[in-house]
C-alpha cells in the first residue's frame, strides 16, 4: 500500500503531462458530455442542439489532429504515440464520422422515434474517440480497450434504431460474435503476454519473448489474437455477421460500420505487421502468411458471393468483404512502399464506401426499397444520382479515371516490387487473385447502371424527399471527389507525405 502511495504522485504527473498531445480526444470526450446535456435538457427548445455540439466536437477535433502535423511525441507512460501516420489516420476517421453524423441526422430527423437521437450523437463519438486511441497505440492492453470500445458502440448503434425481428435479430447476431471474438482474443493477448512479459509489440522483450515462445503455443495465440481484428475487419472466416447486420441496420449505421471502425484497426494492423515482419524469425512469416490467406481467400469469397446478391446492402456487403481482402493485400504491400499509399487507399475506400452508402439511403427513402431489381429504369428520373452511383461503383472496381484505380495500381506494384525481391509465391498468389476479383466485381457493381438505364421497370411512384437533398448533395460531392482524386492523386499524396 505504501509503495502505490509513493507512486501515485508519479502516475498522476505523468498523466497530466500527457493531456496536452491527447487534446483531440478530450475535444471528443467534451463533445460527449455536451451531447449528453443537450439531450437531456436543450434538444426540447431546439431539436438540432445535440447534432451542432456532435458536429462542432468533430470539427474541433480535427483541428487539434492536424495541429500535430510533424510532431512525434509519446505519452501514458509510452502506451499511445502521436506521429504522421496517427495525425492522417485520424484525420480520415473523423471527416467519414462527421459524414456519418449527418447521415444519420438526415435520415432520422422527420421519423417518430421512441429513442432520442442525440444518444445516437454520444454512441458515434465514443466509437471516434476509441478509434483515435487505436491508431496511437502500439500496447495491447490500449489496443484492446479500444477496439472493445468501438464494438460495444457499434453494437448499441445497430441495435438502436431496431423496428423489426430481422433488424433485432441482425443486432443480436453482432453481440454473439462480437463477443466470443473478444473473449477468444483476449485470451490470445494474455498468451502473448505470458510469453513476452510485455504488452508493447513494438518493444524489443516483446519481440525477444515470441522468439523464444514455443511454436504451437505461439501459433495459437496468433490465431485467436487475429481472430479478435478479423472480427472488426471482417476477413473470412469472420465475416458471417456483416450481410446480416449490413442489412438489417439503418443505412447509415451501415454506411459507419463499412468505413470508419475498419480505420484504426487496419492502423494497428498495419503497425502489427512492420513490427512483427522485420525480424526473420518464425512468427514473422507466420504472420505473413496468415494476413495473405486471410487476404486471398476474403477478395474470392467476398466478391464471388456478391455476385448473387438481389439486395443492394447486401451486395454492398459482401463488396466490403471483399475489399478488406485487399485492404489486407494493401498492408502487405506497404513494406515496399511508403505509408502514403495505403493511406491514400484507406481514404479512398473511406469516401467511396460513404458516397455509395448515401445513394442508397436517398433512393430508400425516395422508393421504399434496397432491392436492384427496383432499380429498372430510374435512371430517367435520377440521371444525376445514378451517374454518380456508377462513377463510384468503377472506382470500386478500380477502373480509371477514378481514383479507386489509382490506389489500387499503387498496391499491385508494391506487391510487385516484393515479389521481384525475394520471389516469395504469397506475394504472385496476391497480385494475381487481386486482379481476377477486380475483375469479378466488374459484374456486379455495373449491375446498378445496367438496371437504372437499360432495363425498363414499371411506372412507380417515386418522392422527392425533402430532406434527402443533404445526402443527395454529400453524395454528389464524394463522388466529383473520387473522380478528382483519380486524375489529380497528388493532392492526397503530397497531403500524405
Amino acid at each position: 500500500m505504501q509503495d502505490i502511495n509513493l507512486q501515485l504522485p508519479h502516475i498522476l504527473d505523468q498523466i497530466i503531462a500527457s493531456l496536452p498531445f491527447l487534446k483531440a480526444e478530450l475535444a471528443l470526450a467534451v463533445a460527449f458530455l455536451g451531447s449528453i446535456v443537450a439531450t437531456l435538457f436543450l434538444d426540447k427548445h431546439w431539436k438540432y442542439c445535440s447534432f451542432v455540439v456532435t458536429v462542432l466536437g468533430i470539427v474541433v477535433s480535427f483541428l487539434c489532429v492536424t495541429s500535430q502535423y510533424e510532431q512525434s511525441q509519446q505519452g501514458i507512460f509510452g502506451m499511445l504515440t502521436v506521429d504522421n501516420f496517427s495525425v492522417f489516420a485520424r484525420g480520415i476517421q473523423l471527416v467519414a464520422l462527421l459524414f456519418s453524423v449527418v447521415f444519420v441526422q438526415q435520415h432520422f430527423q422527420h421519423k417518430k422515434l421512441d429513442k432520442k437521437l442525440g444518444d445516437a450523437y454520444s454512441i458515434l463519438l465514443t466509437a471516434g474517440l476509441g478509434l483515435n486511441i487505436l491508431t496511437m497505440t502500439t500496447n495491447w492492453l490500449m489496443a484492446f480497450i479500444a477496439i472493445e470500445t468501438v464494438s460495444i458502440s457499434s453494437y448499441v448503434l445497430v441495435g438502436f434504431f431496431s423496428e423489426s425481428k430481422k433488424q433485432s435479430e441482425a443486432a443480436m447476431k453482432y453481440v454473439l460474435f462480437g463477443s466470443v471474438s473478444a473473449a477468444v482474443m483476449l485470451y490470445g493477448l494474455s498468451l502473448l503476454y505470458g510469453f513476452t512479459g510485455n504488452l508493447d509489440f513494438t518493444a524489443f522483450e516483446h519481440i525477444q519473448g515470441l522468439i523464444e515462445a514455443p511454436k504451437i503455443l505461439l501459433t495459437v495465440a496468433l490465431l485467436f489474437m487475429f481472430a479478435g481484428i478479423g472480427f472488426k475487419l471482417s476477413f473470412v472466416p469472420f465475416h458471417v455477421w456483416s450481410p446480416d447486420v449490413y442489412e438489417g441496420a439503418p443505412t447509415p449505421i451501415t454506411a459507419f460500420l463499412s468505413t470508419v471502425p475498419k480505420v484504426g484497426v487496419l492502423v494497428l494492423l498495419a503497425r502489427l505487421f512492420e513490427e512483427w515482419t522485420s525480424s526473420s524469425f518464425y512468427f514473422s512469416e507466420l504472420v505473413l502468411i496468415l494476413i495473405s490467406v486471410a487476404a486471398i481467400v476474403t477478395m474470392l469469397a467476398g466478391n464471388l458471393i456478391a455476385l448473387r446478391q438481389t439486395n443492394i446492402k447486401r451486395m454492398m456487403a459482401y463488396s466490403s468483404i471483399g475489399h478488406t481482402g485487399f485492404l489486407l493485400m494493401a498492408i502487405v504491400g506497404n513494406l515496399a512502399s511508403e505509408p502514403q499509399v495505403l493511406l491514400y487507399y484507406i481514404a479512398v475506400y473511406t469516401l467511396m464506401n460513404l458516397g455509395v452508402f448515401g445513394f442508397i439511403d436517398v433512393l430508400e427513402r425516395r422508393i421504399g426499397s434496397v432491392q436492384l431489381e427496383d432499380y429498372k429504369g430510374l435512371g430517367k428520373n435520377y440521371p444525376l444520382l445514378f451517374s454518380a452511383f456508377t462513377v463510384l461503383g468503377i472506382s470500386l472496381v478500380g477502373l480509371p479515371p477514378t481514383a479507386g484505380f489509382v490506389g489500387k495500381l499503387f498496391v499491385f506494384t508494391s506487391i510487385f516490387d516484393l515479389f521481384q525481391f525475394n520471389n516469395n509465391p504469397y506475394y504472385l498468389i496476391l497480385l494475381i487473385t487481386g486482379a481476377l476479383t477486380s475483375v469479378i466485381s466488374l459484374f456486379y457493381y455495373f449491375k446498378i447502371p445496367l438496371f437504372a438505364f437499360l432495363r425498363k421497370g414499371e411506372e412507380k411512384e417515386t418522392s422527392s424527399v425533402a430532406d434527402t437533398k443533404v445526402v443527395y448533395v454529400l453524395s454528389i460531392i464524394l463522388g466529383i471527389a473520387i473522380l478528382m482524386l483519380g486524375i489529380f492523386p497528388g493532392i492526397l499524396l503530397s497531403l500524405f507525405k
